[in-house]
């Protein structure tokens, strides 16, 4: 028996098909496998993609997936998603996508959402939403309401990105608790779609697909997306979560007090909670875990940061012609610690929320044209990735949070050996690696989901990490966070805080 994995990333779709019986992965494409998908942003601080595209790449990754005929499609027996979060798709009657999505880090609502924060009253949104309304999907959808009201006026159902390709596969659309929380659309005390939410912005309800658990059946395969893709018709979507939290199952990141962390485009790390708990200043975010449930509240504390793996990116486009990774890491590693001298801001992909929603942009602070090359500004990235991590993990130990250990993939910033050592040193916290990754995770949920594992534990029986790094005692790197940190201050200082 067969399990079928999807990851919409912003970068890129991957599929995965595991062996339920040993929980390996068997076979599994990127696509497109050697350039990454673009952001569009016709105005600045706006980020779209187009929910067109990332359907016609599923289609093309599946087909490609199962064209050499290394594993029997016809034994796949359950299809899990996972996908950037926060991403605003608005459909018609027929399912058709009325504008581009507007994703993750967008930062066209910010104000929006601070406007709405205060009037609903920021101690009652907390309480409820566990977060400020701030740059999420609830808030971009004003947004349309506002600037777009043909659309708004055309729109039969408002929905994440993952919603969106189960809708394609299957023609049923659904949500979950999950996807409403990451949209602040969800209140925690009701156990509801908010009220508040609903009243303030002036939305119908009705735009909201019905509610399926997390671990559920999302829709049946459709007959003939079916034959377009080699896949048994009438299979079911069973397993459906925003990445994060699909990230934090693909490492068995389940029960209170466990840790994961990834880095692709974006950089997070993700610690599990019983308790409903949220940040005073809204810096870190409180959603729905894959586990949820209002009996048995487990949450997901998301740290998040747009801009660390678009950084590598952007520095490999701009300065490293003909390199690939690889190679990048090998010259950084060239280089001392410090980058002699060179520090880089990497916050250029919109609002960080861990900033209070501040747009410091990235910046290359202590350039010298006599000194700096190619390989200081590849390590100086990194060390600025692991600079913003280490920023991000001391705002979580504000809240209580405290890990010992963090779980990551081997994948993405992670397959940099360099990145790694770095990340551990300036957080002192070990990292153990794993041999998984999101697609993986969502082909294993989708097992869980159509009750051909017992339970989340049972899919991950026998798990184990590839190998742990451990916290050096060499202590450079914390006054080089310092230097940092205080560039990162003065650079603040001169921008306000978005109010209204």
């Amino acid at each position: 028996m067969l399990l079928l994995g999807i990851d919409i990333g912003t970068s890129s779709i991957k599929v995965s098909v595991v062996d339920a019986d040993t929980r390996r992965c068997i076979a599994a494409v990127r696509y497109p496998d050697h350039r990454e998908n673009d952001i569009l942003a016709p105005f600045p601080g706006w980020a779209e993609q187009s929910p067109d595209l990332w359907w016609e790449q599923v289609r093309l990754a599946i087909r490609q997936l199962t064209a050499p005929g290394s594993f029997d499609a016809q034994a796949i027996a359950a299809i899990g998603i996972a996908y950037q979060m926060h991403g605003l798709v608005v459909v018609d009657r027929n399912g058709n996508a009325l504008r581009d999505s507007i994703i993750w880090c967008d930062s066209r609502a910010v104000a929006i959402g601070e406007q709405a924060f205060s009037a609903i009253g920021k101690q009652h949104a907390l309480a409820h939403l566990l977060n400020s309304p701030g740059n999420f999907t609830a808030a971009k959808w004003a947004w349309v309401k506002a600037n777009e009201p043909d659309i708004y006026r055309k729109a039969h159902h408002i929905m994440l990105p993952g919603d969106y390709i189960a809708l394609q596969l299957t023609g049923s659309a659904t949500t979950t608790i999950s996807a409403l929380s990451e949209g602040i659309f969800w209140d925690f005390k009701a156990n509801s779609i908010s009220p508040d939410i609903v009243s303030h912005f002036g939305f119908d309800e009705a735009v909201f697909p019905d509610i399926v658990p997390v671990f559920g059946v999302h829709g049946m395969l459709r007959h003939d997306v079916a034959a377009e893709l080699g896949l048994p018709p009438d299979i079911p979507v069973s397993y459906k979560a925003g990445d994060q939290p699909n990230n934090a199952l693909s490492l068995h990141v389940l029960r209170a007090g466990e840790v994961a962390a990834t880095a692709g485009t974006s950089g997070v790390i993700y610690a599990v909670s019983d308790q409903l708990v949220y940040d005073p200043e809204s810096r870190v975010n409180t959603f729905a875990h894959v586990n949820y449930t209002p009996e048995d509240p487990r949450t997901g504390i998301l740290l998040c940061i747009n801009g660390t793996g678009i950084l590598n990116r952007w520095v490999k486009s701009q300065l490293g012609a003909g390199l690939d990774y690889n190679r990048m890491n090998a010259l950084a590693s060239t280089i001392d610690p410090g980058s002699n001298g060179l520090h880089i801001l990497p916050f250029g992909n919109g609002a960080e929320r861990m900033l209070h929603n501040r747009i410091p942009g990235a910046a290359f602070l202590g350039i010298d044209l006599n000194t700096h090359g190619q390989a200081h500004v590849f390590r100086a990235a990194q060390e600025g990735i692991a600079y913003a991590f280490r920023y991000g993990l001391d705002v979580l130990r504000e809240n209580g949070l405290a890990p010992a250990v963090i779980r990551a993939g081997r994948s993405n910033l992670f397959l940099s050996d360099l990145l790694t050592t770095i990340f551990v040193d300036v957080t002192q916290t070990a990292v153990e690696l794993y041999d998984n990754d999101g697609s993986v995770g969502a082909a294993l949920g989708a097992g869980i989901g159509a009750g051909i594992f017992t339970s989340p534990d049972d899919a991950f029986e026998g798990i184990k990490p590839l190998k742990t790094v451990e916290p050096t005692q060499d202590r450079t790197y914390e006054s080089l966070y310092q230097e940092w940190k205080q560039l990162l201050d003065d650079r603040l200082s001169n921008l306000s805080i978005p109010t209204s």
